[in-house]
């Protein structure tokens, strides 16, 4: 029977078995399951038991107080259940299966004991003003499987909003290696006869430090500050930089630089470096320095691969994260990453505080994974498909990033991921940590404690 009972459920049980022989009882009974349920209660239900006064010491005392317990001075080997106990265990399976539930939650067992109006608990809880159906109806929202979709709840069809890069452009200087490119970028541009930056004179300048790593391996594809310039020498025409409005940067700059600076963002970083300029140029396929980079004959996926290793090599706890989270959303047949993913993601990194915290909160991956299948089902996309974010998962990111800059960290830490998850009460994720008993206030807490 217990196969199916998730952790936090049979931790119940067990806390039942320990408040059974703390009382010298012969047996475990459905009253003491009652005790350790409300000792367990975490998140919402905790809040149903608070908003009834209901504690455990008061709550011991009224159980008792008319009903007698056989009790022994033996050490007995293993409590058993009392007849009505596995009755009651019994009949949370078939309200697990009824609302759709592969595994037995806390709340089931909840429902389980305040389902039979003519126990000892039901009768006990109405003398303390428990409401009973009030607190059902919440319970049997809380564990009702979600309707499976074809397409992820999180999606927003609506058009992606224009990219106002403006607001962004001062967290592109804040390390050091990508304001000297700047400033060898803005020198290039003077001795030109260009008044805007564009993408070649600071692909030039990255090429110009000759002794940085990204140096090193775009020499490896045969790229060098010589033969970039030769090509860039033979350059008529700005052409393929203008596809919009003129601004501080040609349009294909600026499109490069936003997408830096996301790269940085989902590669942990919370500074964008010279690393994160060449992969927002690979990603844009467009631009003159792109161009001469394809007119010598470079792979932008190999390019792209030996820029990521070394970074992949220093594990950055975002980094794994998304890495999971992506994995995660193709075991779902998805080829979308929600906030919910994410969630998955932190738990699975598992040396993070974010998993840390999540743990102590008795959440594993296990519990975690079946309660967001019941949120979002299985997809039937294809796995070559390019994994995309959705806006909501952006903005938990977006907000992560500004926790770490916050704490002047150079990296976005699971903590600050957890933490930004709960800036979004509404997401897949909040959800589903709802649904194993957690609320936002246990979370920063919980954080709060480790930082």
């Amino acid at each position: 029977m217990f196969e199916k009972f998730t952790e936090k459920a049979i931790n119940v049980v067990t806390e039942a078995q320990n408040t059974a022989i703390a009382q010298h009882s012969v047996c475990v009974l459905p009253e003491h399951l009652l005790l350790a349920l409300v000792k367990d209660a975490k998140g919402i239900s905790l809040k149903i038991f608070k908003s009834y006064n209901i504690n455990f010491e008061e709550l011991e005392k009224e159980l008792f107080k008319e009903i007698k317990v056989e009790t022994t001075d033996r050490e007995l080997p293993a409590l058993a259940f009392s007849n009505d106990l596995k009755v009651l265990l019994r009949q949370t399976l078939d309200l697990a299966t009824k609302s759709g539930n592969a595994t037995v939650l806390y709340e089931h067992l909840f429902l389980a004991v305040i389902n039979d109006k003519y126990s000892n608990n039901y009768k006990t809880l109405e003398r303390l003003g428990f409401d009973i159906q009030a607190s059902k109806q919440l319970l049997e929202k809380l564990v009702q499987r979600k309707t499976k979709k074809l397409y992820h709840p999180e999606i927003d069809e609506q058009k992606e909003p224009e990219i106002n890069l403006s607001q962004e452009t001062d967290s592109l200087f804040d390390s050091k290696e990508s304001a000297k490119v700047f400033e060898r970028a803005v020198s290039k541009l003077s001795a030109s006869n260009y008044e805007i930056l564009g993408t070649e004179q600071i692909i030039s300048s990255i090429l110009e430090d000759k002794d940085s790593d990204l140096t090193k391996i775009f020499a490896q594809y045969g790229i060098t500050a010589e033969n970039f310039e030769e090509k860039l020498a033979n350059i008529q025409s700005r052409q393929s930089e203008y596809e919009g409005r003129q601004i501080i940067f040609t349009p294909n700059a600026f499109r490069t630089m936003h997408l830096a600076l996301q790269t940085a963002k989902e590669l942990g970083s919370s500074v964008v470096l010279p690393e994160h300029i060449v992969l927002g140029l690979l990603k844009t396929k467009k631009g003159i320095a792109y161009d001469i980079l394809k007119e010598l004959r470079i792979n932008d996926d190999d390019l792209a691969h030996s820029i990521i290793k070394p970074i992949e090599k220093q594990m950055p706890e975002t980094l794994t994260i998304l890495r999971l989270a992506k994995q995660e959303a193709r075991r779902l047949g998805r080829s979308v990453v929600g906030t919910e993913m994410f969630l998955l993601g932190i738990i699975g990194e598992a040396t993070g505080t974010g998993a840390i915290v999540l743990s102590e909160l008795e959440i594993n991956i296990k519990d975690a994974r079946d309660v967001v299948e019941k949120l979002i089902g299985f997809g039937n996309e294809y796995f070559d498909k390019e994994i995309v974010f959705t806006k909501r998962a952006k903005r938990v990111l977006e907000k992560a990033w500004e926790f770490a800059k916050k704490e002047n960290k150079d990296r976005i830490e699971s903590a600050h991921m957890l933490l930004a998850i709960t800036t979004e009460p509404t997401s897949l994720a909040m959800k589903a940590l709802e649904m194993l008993g957690v609320d936002a206030v246990e979370i920063k807490e919980g954080i709060k404690k480790h930082t």
